[in-house]
């Protein structure tokens, strides 16, 4: 199977605790179970380091002009300072490019009011940190918003702030990394730390042992 390629958009002041989740488990799938499967790589405006908000600098793979939707199997927005102000539009205009193309799209927090502001949202179920934040976009979506952690329609996902694992199970899904009885094990572990989760992620791991030999 060949290697597909989920883009992850990095800016400066982005929240590092966002999209940990989802970025550190498409690849553990790719390097430590599944090789060849996914591998992550970054885009930015420009190939310059950024600084996310926790302190940490990355330099980006790709330069967001160079990105297709037919390079990628997924583009993640994470939040950032810098949504509201206009400067990452160029992220939403890809966005709407990306779902042009039937490709997904998955969104957190600040990215979200990029989005509604690129009236991506207006015709999508979708929700975000608050409806009022949204409201500040201009945008005419109101009525498909929904007070939950994590919402996908069709090819874009969004989700909250202060819901990282919700929104990382949902991306999983999306990709098809793990099968859905893994997957719910896997949110039952990491968003809720059950004993159980546990249990159906190491059976899994242990079938694969096996499969590998």
């Amino acid at each position: 199977m060949p290697t597909q390629t989920v883009h992850m958009a990095v800016y400066d002041t982005l929240a590092d605790w966002e999209v940990g989740a989802a970025t550190a488990h498409i690849n553990k799938q790719s390097w430590h179970r599944e090789p060849g499967k996914f591998q992550v790589k970054t885009v930015g405006l420009t190939l310059d380091p950024i600084t996310t908000m926790g302190g940490m600098r990355i330099v980006p793979d790709v330069v967001l002009a160079d990105l297709t939707p037919a390079d990628s199997a997924m583009l993640i927005l994470p939040g950032a300072e810098t949504w509201e102000t206009g400067e990452l539009d160029p992220f939403a205009r890809k966005a709407a490019e990306f779902l042009d193309a039937g490709v997904p799209v998955a969104g957190i927090c600040g990215a979200t009011f990029g989005l509604a502001k690129q009236g991506l949202l207006d015709t999508r179920a979708h929700t975000s940190n608050v409806a009022e934040y949204l409201a500040y976009s201009g945008y005419s979506g109101g009525d498909r918003y929904l007070d939950e952690p994590a919402v996908t329609d069709g090819d874009l996902i969004t989700a909250g702030a202060t819901a990282p694992f919700d929104f990382a199970r949902e991306v999983l899904r999306r990709l098809g990394v793990y099968e859905p009885h893994v997957l719910d094990g896997w949110y039952r572990l990491f968003a809720h730390s059950d004993p159980a989760g546990y249990a159906v992620l190491a059976e899994y791991e242990a079938q694969l042992a096996g499969a590998s030999h």
